[in-house]
């Protein structure tokens, strides 16, 4: 008996080693592995923060007074956002934050400065709920000033001093009154479930071929490498939209999260994306050797996607690299013309930039798979 367990452990530990040997000389294997800490720590340790930054807001400024100038200017001395930019009207204002050009809207009324002579000085705030953590804190900092703004005109407090009399800060969150955290994840189950699908199985498919032999066999038939690869993705596709009707509909059955948009948009700027997830998908197969490079190198792409594309944490906030990287990935698009589409009602004509953004994305792929999968027959 005892023996037979010294062999078993002898066989178990030669294995290992013979394991351990082909692990090592993986080199992509190991870059994969090294590199994804690396990358993680970096982003979460120094690049997001849920403290806002850089946010964009706009003024209307109905009081035009040396007061109004003043109490903008406190706002963005704090330093959390950026220079704010000027609309004429409320409307202007509001098509600002339905397209998402600015988080928050600012309205000074005409009769700001007297307000202040008579001791009532307030102003009005549109907060873009979609996110209710940012919506929150914007308030919180906006208020803050508002708070502790020198109005020059001293009020009695219920001692009998003199203070400063504080504006009064009318706020109102739009896309989500109430600021519910479902509404914000919700608005994007769709773009998160397709990612995974997509980037999981398309990953899989040219190198599982490959492995089994059958892929060669495929590259003879009189067929071009991108028939090949659009052959394939095609049934994948079908498979995206029944997930995106599941997310869609159990979003609205269950919790009561329906598009607020055009479903049509829905639908058209839903296949751009899925195929340029699947082209990632592919692209990662065709550069990996093996299933376990091809489900590293994916989850490599997985990760980042959610991180830097808005669907849990805003991009308008992030740094203008991480910004720019999150750019290159399918979900940062997705994600815009979902919340658009979902919590803010727009028109096909409100995602045409993000369904452009993906045709370009699916494009560079396409050009890359191409290179990499050129037939090697003969």
């Amino acid at each position: 008996m005892i023996d037979r367990v010294r062999r078993s452990i002898s066989n178990i530990l030669a294995v290992a080693y013979r394991e351990s040997l082909v692990l090592r000389h993986d080199k992509g294997f190991l870059a994969t592995v090294i590199s994804q800490p690396i990358m993680m720590l970096l982003l979460f340790g120094g690049a997001l923060s849920y403290t806002p930054a850089d946010v964009p807001w706009a003024v209307l400024d109905r009081s035009a007074s040396a007061e109004s100038r003043r109490f903008v200017e406190d706002v963005y001395s704090t330093g959390y956002f950026l220079p704010p930019r000027t609309v004429r009207s409320y409307a202007e204002g509001r098509d600002l934050l339905r397209r998402e050009d600015v988080l928050a809207l600012v309205v000074v009324p005409k009769d700001f400065r007297r307000d202040i002579e008579r001791g009532r000085p307030e102003v009005q705030l549109l907060v873009d709920g979609s996110d209710p953590i940012t919506a929150a804190r914007l308030l919180a900092y906006i208020s803050q000033v508002a708070a502790s703004f020198e109005t020059g005109r001293p009020a009695p407090d219920r001692f009998g001093e003199r203070a400063a009399s504080p504006i009064d800060v009318r706020q109102r969150f739009w896309f989500n009154p109430t600021l519910r955290d479902r509404n914000f994840f919700l608005a994007v189950l769709a773009g998160m479930l397709l990612t995974n699908l997509c980037l999981s199985i398309s990953a899989l498919n040219i190198v599982g071929e490959r492995e089994s032999g059958t892929f060669e066999q495929t590259l003879s038939l009189p067929t071009s490498t991108l028939e090949i690869v659009l052959g394939k993705l095609l049934p994948l596709v079908i498979v995206g939209y029944v997930l995106l009707a599941m997310a869609i509909v159990g979003s609205g059955i269950v919790f009561g999260v329906w598009p607020q948009g055009s479903w049509l948009g829905l639908v058209l700027v839903t296949l751009p994306f899925v195929l340029a997830s699947l082209a990632i998908g592919v692209f990662v197969s065709a550069i990996a050797r093996n299933s376990a490079q091809a489900v590293f190198i994916s989850v490599f792409f997985i990760m980042p996607s959610f991180v830097l594309s808005g669907v849990m944490y805003p991009y308008e906030l992030m740094p203008p690299a991480v910004r720019a990287l999150g750019a290159a990935f399918p979900l940062r698009w997705y994600q815009i013309a979902l919340r658009r589409l979902v919590s803010r009602g727009a028109g096909i004509e409100d995602v045409l930039v993000p369904s452009l953004a993906l045709l370009t994305i699916f494009a560079v792929l396409l050009g890359g798979i191409r290179w990499r999968l050129k037939p090697r027959l003969g």
